[in-house]
């Protein structure tokens, strides 16, 4: 017999509570709620106008960001990418990486392929004030 688990995305702890990201920022994360030994997900809804507090990297996980609505932009590194409504976006590890709603939110669903728990994080990689 097939063994599997089912969860409501709603269920899952909003991690932006525990850093004070709430309420502008909703980030549910699944590796660890459904026990997994690899990979991982995570939903993140933004509100708008939102700029991530910090920029992000991975040594080993590669990650696909959908949009599931909204739009905005991320910063790759040095570069501004355009998000709208279905586009798909991968990031290798070690690109740094991170993520600014639009007029009307962003909301992203991510998959991450590798070990995690790897992440490095940098508060100047992109700056609330707009100047990386």
């Amino acid at each position: 017999m097939a063994t599997y688990e089912k969860k409501n995305i709603g269920d899952l702890d909003n991690a932006a509570e525990q850093y004070g990201l709430a309420p502008d920022l909703e980030a549910r994360f699944g590796r660890k709620a459904f026990g997994m030994s690899g990979g991982g997900f995570s939903y993140q809804r933004m509100a708008p106008g939102l700029r991530s507090a910090f920029g992000h990297r991975h040594t080993t996980q590669d990650e696909l960001y959908v949009v599931l609505s909204g739009s905005g932009r991320a910063r790759v590194d040095d570069e501004d990418v355009e998000l709208a409504p279905r586009d798909v976006l991968y990031v290798p590890p070690e690109t740094w990486r991170a993520f600014e709603a639009g007029d009307d939110g962003l909301e992203l669903f991510v998959c991450g392929f590798g070990e995690g728990g790897d992440s490095e994080t940098d508060a100047a990689f992109w700056p609330q004030d707009g100047n990386a």
